[in-house]
């Protein structure tokens, strides 16, 4: 299975980009960056929360419902004239369903890392958080994922397809984050600099020209 960051490289990610670079404002080299770094994350956190029978279960009814990948049946209507707020809206509950207390220190992060404000990296995240989630809700369709080991497979099969172990120690650590805003100096040291050119620093800075 290809992972999350090979989407991101196809036409599918390239009219993603493209619609939520426009949609925000944003420069699309620098919602690019911010969509690499935070795509990962969130499918992280995603699995982490399905690791649990409650949280397996939520998923897979959102999956299976409002977010069973129509999104992507017609995404040049959903950029053509501006995302509409009831998506953003949408969108701002997946985040908080998903990161929860974390939401703010990931923000921050990755603002550090794109060198874009914080708000302008939530709005990104909040367009593209129910076009992930349809693209997650079209895999699980195409997978016929059913169950918990289904779900936790897919998600593993769509990050392992781009992660090594550091990557995956840095997604924990942004992860682990207590919201203190601590994370920002752990992570930055880890990412922005200290020498770091394995794992997910160095394919960020490999992405990024930094």
């Amino acid at each position: 299975m290809a992972g999350i960051l090979d989407l991101l490289n196809s036409d599918l990610g390239k009219t993603i980009i493209s619609g939520v670079s426009g949609s925000t404002g944003t420069d699309q080299n620098k919602t690019s960056s911010v969509l690499t770094m935070a795509l990962p994350v969130l499918m992280k956190a995603m699995e982490r929360n399905a690791s649990t029978p409650e949280g397996a279960q939520g998923l897979m009814g959102a999956l299976n419902g409002k977010h069973d990948g129509s999104i992507l049946d017609n995404l040049s209507g959903l950029f053509g004239g501006g995302v509409d707020d009831e998506v953003k809206t949408d969108g701002s509950k997946i985040l908080g369903h998903v990161l929860g207390g974390r939401q703010q220190g990931v923000e921050q992060v990755i603002s550090q890392k794109s060198g874009l404000d914080a708000g302008s990296v939530g709005n990104i995240l909040k367009v593209a958080a129910p076009i992930l989630m349809g693209v997650l809700g079209k895999q699980a369709r195409q997978n016929n994922v059913s169950s918990q080991s289904d779900l936790g497979g897919l998600l593993g099969g769509l990050l392992g397809g781009s992660e090594t172990k550091n990557e995956q120690s840095f997604l924990e650590k942004i992860l682990d984050a207590d919201g203190d805003g601590s994370v920002i100096d752990d992570v930055a040291g880890m990412v922005l600099g200290g020498g770091k050119k394995s794992g997910l620093g160095g394919l960020l800075g490999g992405l990024f020209g930094k």
